[in-house]
Order: C-alpha cells, then sequence, then structure tokens
C-alpha cells in the first residue's frame, strides 16, 4: 500500500425513523430517508480509507448509509471507469474516479453509556476502515478511578478540586494496520460548547434554559462547566495518546473537539510548543543568576517535548498551499473549524524518521450555511459540520527510528 486517505465525519444524530432522540426530536420517514440518502452521497463523494463517525445513536442506520454509498460506488465505478479494450493509458487517466466498496472493511461502534430513553438519547461514535483492526476495538467512557484536578490558592494551600467519572461522549481506540506499520486511531467527540445547566431534582428543566427569566450570570456558569469538561476530557485523551507514544506507536486523532485551532482544548491535545533554544533560560534548579541550561540540555528538553506532539492536518495543508481559511462549522455568522486531523510527528514531513506524509487535505463544507440563512434548516437535516479529509503517501521508516 503507498497510499491511504482517513477522515472524520460528523453525520448529525444518525438514528432511524420515528425515533425521538431528544425532547420532541425525531425524523419523520421522509426526513429519515434524505438524510440517509445524502449521508451516502457524500460518503461515496469522500470514498475514505478510514473514517471516523460522531453522532453515531445505532449502528445499524449507520450500516445503512454504508451500504447506500456502495450502491453508489459502484454504480459510478460502472458509468465512469473505462474497459480494459481503452487501454492502460487511459485507465490510469480515469483511475482517480474508482470507488472503492466496503464490503471487506471493519466497522466499529462505541455506544454512549449514558444513553436512555425516548427523549434522553446520547450519541456514540464509530471507526470504518477498508484496512480492518489489530486487536480488539476498545472504548473508553467511564474513568475508574475517577480523575481529579487539583487546585491551589495563588498565595499556597489547596483550592477545592474538579472531578471527572465519566466522558460525555466514549473515545473509540482502533490499531489499524497500514502497511509494514501499525497506527492507533482514536476517535472523539468531546464536549459541545453548549452550556450545562443543572436541573433541581424534582424539576423538569433547569432554571437557566427559561429565557423569558434570563439568568445571565447562571447561563454564564453553565458554558463554564462546559468548558471545564471539554477540557478535562481533552486531557483524557491526550493521556491516552501518550500512552502510545510511549511505547513507540505512531497515532492519529479524528473527531469533532468542539474548538478551534487556537484553543486551550487543542493545546491540552496537541502538547506544549517547544522553544526554538533553551539556552537562554534559567534553570528550573537555578543557584545564581546566569544558571542557564546547556546546549545538550536544550537540545534534551526540545526532543522531550517533540516526541510527544501532535500536529494539525489543517494547519499543515495551509502551511503548504497557502491557503488561510477552513472551516467544518457555522452558527451566528462565526465560521470556524471544529472536525480535526491531528497526527504524530511519525507522519509529520520535517521528521526524519516518518513513517508516511499528507500530500492533499480536502474539506467538504459546501452544505455548511450560517445558523440565520433561509437554507439553514434543510442543510442542517444533512449535517451541520464538513467533513475533512487527509491524503497520506506512505514511505518506508528508516531502521531504527521509532
Amino acid at each position: 500500500m503507498k497510499t491511504f486517505t482517513i477522515a472524520t465525519f460528523n453525520v448529525k444524530n444518525l438514528i432511524g425513523a420515528k425515533q425521538e432522540y431528544y425532547l420532541f426530536e425525531q425524523y419523520s420517514s421522509e426526513e429519515y430517508a434524505w438524510k440517509e440518502d445524502w449521508l451516502a452521497e457524500q460518503l461515496t463523494r469522500m470514498n475514505p480509507d478510514i473514517v471516523g463517525f460522531q453522532e453515531i445513536f445505532e449502528a445499524e442506520p449507520l450500516q445503512k448509509v454504508i451500504a447506500g454509498a456502495d450502491e453508489r460506488g459502484l454504480a459510478s465505478n460502472a458509468a465512469s471507469i473505462p474497459e480494459g479494450r481503452k487501454g492502460i493509458g487511459r485507465k490510469a487517466i480515469f483511475r482517480k474516479l474508482e470507488y472503492d466498496p466496503y464490503g471487506d472493511a471493519a466497522l466499529a461502534f462505541a455506544p454512549n453509556l449514558s444513553d436512555s430513553g425516548p427523549g434522553e438519547r446520547r450519541p456514540g461514535v464509530a471507526i470504518l476502515s477498508r484496512f480492518g483492526f489489530v486487536d480488539d476495538p476498545q472504548a473508553i467512557q467511564l474513568l475508574d478511578p475517577p480523575i481529579d484536578i487539583p487546585f491551589h490558592h495563588l498565595g499556597g494551600g489547596e483550592a477545592g478540586s474538579y472531578q471527572i467519572k465519566r466522558l460525555s461522549r466514549p473515545i473509540l481506540k482502533v490499531r489499524i494496520p497500514l502497511g509494514e506499520h501499525v497506527v492507533t486511531v482514536f476517535n472523539t467527540h468531546l464536549k459541545s460548547k453548549l452550556g450545562e445547566f443543572v436541573r433541581p431534582h424534582g424539576a423538569r428543566f433547569s432554571p437557566e434554559v427559561d429565557l423569558l427569566n434570563y439568568d445571565a450570570p447562571g447561563r454564564a456558569m453553565g458554558f463554564l462547566r462546559a468548558s471545564v469538561r471539554r477540557m478535562a476530557e481533552a486531557w483524557v485523551l491526550r493521556k491516552l495518546v501518550l500512552d502510545e507514544l510511549d511505547q513507540g506507536r505512531p497515532v492519529m486523532v479524528l473527531g469533532d473537539l468542539n474548538d478551534n485551532e487556537h484553543s486551550v482544548t487543542l493545546e491540552i491535545i496537541e502538547g506544549e510548543m517547544p522553544f526554538v533554544n533553551y539556552e537562554w533560560m534559567r534553570r528550573h534548579d537555578a543557584r545564581d543568576e546566569a544558571d542557564r541550561y546547556s546546549p545538550v540540555e536544550a537540545a534534551q528538553i526540545r526532543e522531550s517535548i517533540e516526541r510527544v506532539r501532535l500536529h494539525s492536518a489543517e494547519k499543515l495543508f495551509v502551511r503548504k498551499s497557502l491557503r488561510d481559511m477552513v472551516y467544518t462549522a457555522s452558527f451566528g455568522g462565526v465560521f470556524e473549524s471544529l472536525d480535526t486531523i491531528l497526527m504524530s510527528r511519525h507522519f509529520h514531513p520535517d521528521w526524519p524518521g516518518r513513517i508516511a506524509e499528507m500530500d492533499y487535505f480536502s474539506v467538504f463544507n459546501d452544505h455548511i450555511t450560517d445558523g440565520s440563512h433561509p437554507e439553514a434548516p434543510y442543510n442542517k437535516l444533512a449535517s451541520d459540520h464538513g467533513q475533512v479529509m487527509a491524503h497520506m503517501r506512505m514511505r518506508a521508516a528508516p531502521e531504527g527510528r521509532q
């Protein structure tokens, strides 16, 4: 295998017709048929080898979407791919049009542990791979033991802590064979920016959602809860990534991170950006003003940081193409990129030990409109997220490098 494509696809609430997933929210038979048809068409158009799906309530509707994509793709092959008598040269010209069906592909689905009855459903995530999986897929959501995040007063001493026992949605981990290598792929969907409000015991709703009695500080507290939860989930994902990198395993992260490239959420997951030179920095254990890191120590620090960093496919593409805008979501006039593909340095073009690098980066966002646009309800029935896909080219890794 010389090339592969990898993508992330938030399908927006994929569930069968006439099933109430959120309160009073369900698809009619016609709406569901339209949505399934659109998703199948988009998957055919993308034609990714590996794809992480978010907002999947049940596996069966996704399987129908995949089957619909195969039906469309095979029909397109029959119409577009020249037959043998037209010669190998002409075949090569049309090779890029060929669709590869998912008949032998592996599908892993991680349901949400918080999924409940009608009106209170919670979506999970899934990964589809034409190359299959090595080992069994793993879903991470319940944290045992819980993770405690302690805080300290600025003057010293304890100032309470935040504890997270369960992720809002599962993180799905799979290991995929790619040529001579096995790559660990994570698919995630972090807590959204929507406010998280506490509903009093026995009440039908949280006071903060009563907009006729607008509670500005209460609403702000809800956004604070959502942000803290999202960043805590980002740390959980970061720790899972580090566990793989410490074993020398290449890593790719897919998903809807519900935050943009400049956010603290992304900084947590990607890791620190190292300084160019640490020789100017005073040592952590300095005993005098001139006690700074040596050139050898500075190189050690940079390697320690670079070894565990993740790199955004979008940023690498922007650097390569000089394009300055990618967006996958829009609301209230704000266009931003929430859907992300991150890679360990095993895929970075500047690292000598890379096993692959990105040739191109595709963004499928023609259906995205601002929430105030007249076409918004129609388009959001399809998905309120654009899809992104990285086109990767494999290379032989130098011996002795991880």
